[in-house]
């Protein structure tokens, strides 16, 4: 399909720029698979959506403070340089993908120090603006190193209209994050409290958690005309054979799965064909119109950017139609956009 068929309109004021307090009061639009008319609820409504049985999958991954501000030291005829770094993902104990700005002040064998703490070689530089890192600590001391120097990522939508703070690294973090790794939160997941999750437990809704690495890569615009020319970057997952095995009992009794936003469903659907096996490593799947789901009934996800793989995975979950008409109902009625923003409920039509 075209990208450009993915675009919309979107006034600014609906980006949201912060959290609404608690954090299940957000507000949610329910979808359904070919509907024309929309429900609107809150997100500590999503129990009375769900029945005893049905499996909830969240996304556990945590957040690392991976953006990191360096300085590349003069050389030649080039002056020293300020150099902004967003980590992408770890390709080893001591090298990490990365994306720098400005990038075209680097070159391999270049090095970029970060304060007394840290300090880094290019290794690569490769195609999208992407380098590799070798840095000078490895495994937990490059862990600690990184949470030292670095700070939040935002996602650019809000750090190009304001700083992150103190209050970002409670926010842009889900009450049952895990495992380190991340770049960007799984944002579905911002939406839970300890509230929500025991009304949860009380409906009889059994959760799961599965593990994605969310990359810098996902807010990257789609710069190709047609969606099978677009690459997406990797992305470390993992499914494990206990929780593989519990959510096909629970598909086989007829129980529906709720994901926990695109990276969860992204990564079980990475895990099945006729059933879902066990799963660890790198995926890169893409979903647009026409890719036929094997896992998933439900998703709860927010409201994503005009043109990118975060909409079109919708898209094809629920329709073409029936987004694009979603997404106008929701800009109508002022529901507030992207990470830190509202939420919605969508339901693919019983196979």
């Amino acid at each position: 399909m075209r990208v450009a068929d993915f675009d919309f309109d979107l006034p600014e004021e609906l980006i949201a720029l912060r959290p609404v307090s608690p954090r299940d009061s957000a507000r949610l639009l329910v979808v359904r698979e070919g509907a024309t008319t929309f429900e609107e609820a809150t997100v500590r409504d999503l129990p009375r959506f769900l029945s005893a049985g049905d499996v909830c999958v969240f996304n556990d991954t945590r957040v690392i403070p991976a953006q990191l501000f360096g300085v590349r030291p003069a050389r030649g005829d080039s002056a020293e340089a300020a150099i902004e770094v967003t980590l992408h993902k770890r390709e080893a104990s001591d090298i990490w993908a990365a994306f720098a700005r400005p990038g075209r002040k680097l070159v391999v064998g270049d090095t970029i120090r970060f304060g007394d703490r840290l300090a880094a070689v290019v290794e690569a530089k490769r195609d999208g603006g992407e380098i590799a890192l070798r840095f000078d600590e490895f495994g937990a001391a490059l862990d600690q190193a990184i949470a030292d120097v670095g700070v939040t990522p935002l996602p650019p939508y809000i750090a190009g209209r304001r700083a992150a703070d103190e209050q970002d690294e409670r926010d842009y973090q889900t009450i049952y994050a895990a495992r380190d790794g991340a770049v960007a939160a799984p944002t579905a997941g911002l939406h839970f409290t300890p509230e929500l999750m025991t009304a949860l437990d009380a409906r009889g809704v059994k959760r799961e958690t599965v593990t994605l690495h969310v990359g810098a890569g996902t807010f990257l615009p789609v710069k190709a005309d047609d969606t099978q020319d677009h690459v997406m970057h990797a992305e470390w997952g993992e499914v494990t054979a206990d929780v593989a095995a519990h959510v096909n009992a629970a598909r086989t009794a007829g129980h529906r799965v709720l994901c926990v936003g695109t990276t969860s469903l992204r990564t079980l659907e990475s895990a099945a064909n006729d059933e879902i096996h066990a799963f660890k490593g790198d995926t890169r799947l893409f979903i647009t119109p026409g890719y036929k789901f094997k896992a998933v009934d439900m998703l709860l996800t927010n409201f994503h950017l005009p043109r990118s793989t975060l909409f079109m995975l919708v898209s094809a979950f629920c329709g073409f139609d029936t987004m694009r008409a979603a997404y106008a109902h929701a800009i109508a009625h002022r529901f507030r956009f992207y990470s830190y923003g509202d939420a919605c409920l969508l339901i693919r039509k019983a196979k």
